[in-house]
Formats: C-alpha cells, structure tokens, sequence
C-alpha cells in the first residue's frame, strides 16, 4: 500500500494490471511548466528525484522571466487592440471619450467573460465541480495564488480529452496577461 501511495504522488496512476505515466504525460508535464513558469505552484506534482529538481530550479530561472516578458508581451498586444478599436470608433461616430470607455469597458467584459465566467462551465462539465468550485479555481489560478485545493485533470475516476491539460494551460497565459491588465488599470484609478 505504502509502495501504491508514493507511485501516485510521483505521478503513476495505476490502471488494472497495467501502468500509465498518469500526470507526467506530454499534457500533464506542459501543465506543470505552465504552472512552473507563472508561480502557480499547485503542489500537486513536483519532481522527486535530484537531478528533477535541479533541473526544475535551472528552469525556473530562466522560465520565469521569460514568461513575466510573455505576459507583457500578450498584455499589451491586448491593449494595443483595445486602443485601436477606441480609434476606429472615434474616427467612424467622432466620439472623442466615450469610445475609450466604451472599449475598455468591452474589454473588460469580454475578459471577465472569457477567463473568469465561461470557463467555470467547463470545469463543471469536466471536473465534475459546480459553477462556484470552478470560479474560485479559475480566481485561484489566474491570480497566481494556486492553493492547490482545486487543479485540473486530477480526478482518476474521469477520463480528460488530450487537448484540456494544454488548452487550459494557454489559458492561464492569457488570462494572466488579461488580469494583469485589469490589476494596472485598478492601480491606476487607486492613484
């Protein structure tokens, strides 16, 4: 039992008489750098050996600014956007402010929309979590807490698409990136 319990903390699901790498597939190691690079730290999955863990902290350091230079670098393509269609509504209805505000306030919903409200649907669709569980993860996730209460693609009795691992992994990077923006603004506004 003692043996049964540490192969699942390293990452190996039993399945019958047979073996799988379980958590440290292709999608569950791509989740782990994702969670690795933006300081999410679940805590569900981490390296057991040494040479893992040496491996994990030379990553990390190079990891770890390069996504901070990602996450800007998506941030402000997402701005950019933004302000262009502030532009185009100013050029087309001449409206001078109110095309900003109408713009930032679309972004914004459509942020919310996208990072925070919708995705909870398919956490409770896939998790099995209700729509609440799913809002706290999403929250959790995107603001780099990561308690690691609630991660993804964990449960052994539920069988995940090949595509969920990386897909929410992409997720995070933007939505990160979109949260990130909706923080600077706040601090702005506090100012």
């Amino acid at each position: 039992l003692q043996g049964i319990i540490q192969a699942y903390k390293s990452g190996i699901t039993l399945q019958g008489n047979t073996t799988s790498l379980g958590r440290w597939d292709y999608s569950g190691s791509f989740f782990f750098s994702i969670s690795a690079i933006t300081t999410i730290g679940y805590g569900n999955l981490s390296p057991s050996t040494a040479v893992g863990r040496i491996f994990c902290i030379v990553f990390a350091l190079f990891g770890i600014p390069l996504n901070l230079v990602l996450l800007n670098e998506i941030g402000q393509l997402m701005l950019f956007g933004v302000q262009h269609c502030a532009r185009r509504l100013e050029e087309v209805f001449h409206w001078q402010n109110k095309a900003s505000f109408l713009m930032k306030t679309c972004a914004l919903v459509t942020g919310l929309l996208l990072f925070l409200l919708l995705p909870p649907l398919l956490f409770s669709e896939k998790e099995g979590w209700s729509y609440e569980e799913g809002f706290y993860y999403s929250f959790i996730t995107l603001s780099t807490i990561g308690f690691g209460d609630y991660v993804i693609g964990m449960n052994p009795d539920r069988t995940y698409p090949s595509w969920y691992k990386n897909v929410i992994s992409l997720w995070i990077l933007f939505g990160m990136a979109w949260l990130a923006l909706v923080i600077k603004f706040c601090i702005n506004l506090l100012e």
